[in-house]
């Protein structure tokens, strides 16, 4: 099963195409960990920001998509989204992964996070990486509307039985990889 990774959209429709049209719709499952729509009173507008229609986009999606709830999305958002927005956690079983999901602004995880799962997935900070720790591997895509990595990259991570790899959906190049992720 290959999954897609992706978070911060904050209603940039190009944002998401550029994303989807390279790399998300050779997914089985799409995991958006939070910022859907708005883009946040910190941020400034990103790229072509249509909220309503990139939500369209969303509620036509072929595939299952599971959201969790950022710090900038309301529930005013649940109302025109047709996919649940989870909060504050996701909790995917699929194969190997073991997976927990969520947005990233909260100080910390449950106590025993590391110890029920191997892949903990967060957003938030708009800045991707992929660590390794305790046998757990912590994966940040990045954003790909409003990033805030030197330089500016618009990232976004896909997952598939042993690696976890994040891209540069302008570039199509690979900017971190984990190969054999689970230990």
């Amino acid at each position: 099963m290959r999954i897609g990774v992706i978070s911060d959209t904050h209603g940039s429709i190009s944002a998401w195409q550029k994303a989807y049209d390279k790399f998300l719709h050779q997914t089985d499952l799409i995991i958006h960990c939070g910022d859907l729509l708005y883009h946040g009173p910190r941020n400034p507008l990103p790229e072509e920001y249509k909220p309503s229609e990139l939500c369209a986009l969303f509620n036509t999606l072929a595939k299952p998509l599971v959201c969790v709830r950022g710090n900038c999305d309301a529930e005013v958002d649940q109302m025109i989204l047709d996919h649940p927005i989870e909060a504050p956690y996701a909790h995917l079983f699929m194969g190997r992964w073991r997976i927990l999901v969520h947005h990233g602004h909260q100080d910390r995880l449950p106590a025993k996070a590391e110890q029920n799962y191997n892949l903990i997935i967060s957003g938030h900070t708009h800045l991707p990486g992929i660590k390794k720790e305790n046998g757990v591997i912590y994966l940040n895509p990045g954003s790909p509307a409003l990033p805030k990595n030197d330089p500016k990259t618009p990232t976004i991570a896909l997952i598939d039985d042993t690696t976890v790899v994040i891209w540069d959906i302008e570039t199509g190049e690979e900017v971190q990889r984990l190969e054999d992720g689970v230990g």
